[in-house]
């Protein structure tokens, strides 16, 4: 009788173990989360591949997230063969006889009017590509676009890129072209495409005009340039902005209300040593 005892009371405390054992064993499991996904199960933003900074012969070279009044100077060039049929930056098929151009910097499908200061004239391209990556030159045309722009025979021109948008798809919505037969599902017309219509060109002469001098992985570095223009009386800003996953901070000096006045403080700067300084509004 003892033994029977002996014998239950063993078996209810292996049975209890048994229990707390799961019930730890559970609550000590912590929920597991895949690379790129939250806790939530919602996917983390990734940046395009076209926005990460990158290196050209020991270069590096920081995307903008935006090309809202954008501004620039400089010469322009074109390209065609080789690089005709090969992959653009985005992936898109390089067509020497279309209306995009390559950029180091801006954001891709940007809308740019390009105004050639030789000689007046003017053309609307879409940046679909990188480059050039020669001094002085801001923009690689395709040659149709050179040729409209009379840049084909000197090779360069100095010309004025202007920011107007991006280029967004646009979708027409299918319409019915007949009753439907007994019985039989309508038939449905194909969508035409509407005529694409340049995007106005907004007015750029006043505003809140801005030079970024330099743009740093590390905020010390940053607060270093800010501190050197603040000496000499000007409005700094740091501005923090993500690419490739990380932060980064660009120092940007205030430099006129006036895009005449503007732009004469960013050919000041690159005389003074900073190459890549650009013109911005904000």
């Amino acid at each position: 009788m003892v033994a029977v005892k002996y014998r239950a009371r063993a078996a209810v405390t292996i049975l209890l173990a048994l229990l707390l054992g799961i019930s730890f064993g559970c609550a000590s499991k912590v929920p597991k989360t895949r690379e790129g996904v939250t806790q939530s199960g919602k996917k983390r933003a990734k940046s395009k591949a076209t926005q990460r900074p990158y290196v050209i012969n020991g270069i590096t070279y920081y995307p903008i997230p935006s090309a809202v009044g954008y501004v620039e100077r400089g010469l322009a060039s074109w390209y065609g063969e080789p690089f005709h049929g090969r992959k653009t930056s985005n992936g898109e098929t390089y067509n020497m006889y279309g209306d995009t151009a390559a950029h180091k910097t801006l954001p891709m499908d940007t809308m740019l009017l390009v105004k050639n200061l030789e000689n007046g004239r003017s053309t609307v391209v879409r940046i679909n590509d990188r480059g050039p990556f020669v001094q002085e030159r801001i923009i690689d045309l395709t040659y149709t676009k050179a040729k409209a722009l009379g840049v084909v025979g000197k090779g360069t021109a100095k010309v004025e890129i202007v920011a107007l948008g991006a280029q967004e798809p646009e979708e027409a919505p299918a319409v019915a072209v007949a009753p439907p037969a007994a019985g039989k599902p309508a038939q449905l017309a194909k969508p035409k495409a509407k005529p694409k219509k340049a995007p106005p060109i907004p007015d750029f002469d006043k505003g809140n005009f801005y030079v970024q001098v330099g743009a740093f992985v590390k905020i010390e570095n940053a607060r270093t340039l800010a501190k050197a223009f603040a000496k000499r009386g000007r409005d700094v800003i740091i501005q923090q902005y993500p690419a490739a996953g990380m932060n980064l901070y660009r120092v940007m000096i205030f430099a006129s209300n006036s895009l005449a006045k503007a732009k004469q403080y960013e050919q000041q700067m690159k005389n003074e040593g900073f190459r890549y300084a650009l013109l911005l509004a904000r």
